[in-house]
């Protein structure tokens, strides 16, 4: 029995990690829509061992994005390390971008409450303490302008990643031309007018993307 029974789990080792390699691929160039089939396909399995693998592709995608989702915090954490508080939170800005802008299926995981499960939703509010400390602390420093708020960070990074998905054929990187003038604009100025509403705060955020 031993000399059959290895190498059939052998056999799906190997399926399962071909599945994992094809969804990384479809998700990262087409997003979250696309289908277990379709990964299947891209895999080159049948659709059966697809679902014998991954009972559905919310499962699919827990078992990749959770740990894309923690890429964004580990960035911020590393941030942190930098001692120049604007710095820190520009080069927050600009590596985080770079990397959802490279994967259509991180910027879908960290906008919709339509995939995923509870690690996809802890994943996605562990990033909320280390920005929180980023911007804190270049406001205290007075490299920003006073009342920008956490929240502003994923929803400039929304509106950013907006500009990747749109210019993503023509110029992958012109995204970075509008982070440019948006952490222009985050600069301090005497004559800044003030904002005309209220930053969300965390909570209020994350309820929204949870209803998203």
């Amino acid at each position: 029995m031993d000399s059959v029974d290895v190498p059939l789990r052998a056999d799906a080792e190997r399926n399962r990690q071909r599945l994992l390699a094809a969804a990384r691929d479809l998700f990262a160039t087409r997003g979250l829509h696309v289908t277990l089939d379709d990964i299947a396909r891209h895999a080159g399995v049948g659709t059966g061992t697809a679902y014998r693998r991954f009972a559905n592709k919310d499962e699919l995608i827990e078992a990749l994005m959770v740990d894309r989702i923690h890429e964004i915090g580990a960035i911020a954490r590393e941030c942190l390390e930098e001692p120049d508080p604007w710095s820190a939170l520009a080069g927050f800005f600009e590596r985080a971008l770079a990397l959802q802008a490279s994967d259509r299926g991180l910027k879908d995981i960290l906008w919709s409450s339509g995939h995923g499960r509870e690690q996809v939703i802890h994943a996605r509010r562990a990033i909320a303490p280390p920005v929180t400390k980023l911007v804190r602390r270049a406001v205290d420093a007075g490299v920003v302008r006073a009342d920008m708020a956490t929240s502003d960070v994923p929803l400039i990074n929304f509106m950013l990643n907006s500009i990747a998905d749109f210019s993503r054929d023509v110029e992958p990187e012109l995204y970075k031309r509008y982070l440019a003038i948006v952490l222009d604009g985050l600069r301090p100025r005497p004559d800044a007018e003030p904002l005309p509403v209220e930053a969300l705060s965390v909570r209020a955020f994350q309820d929204t993307v949870a209803k998203t």
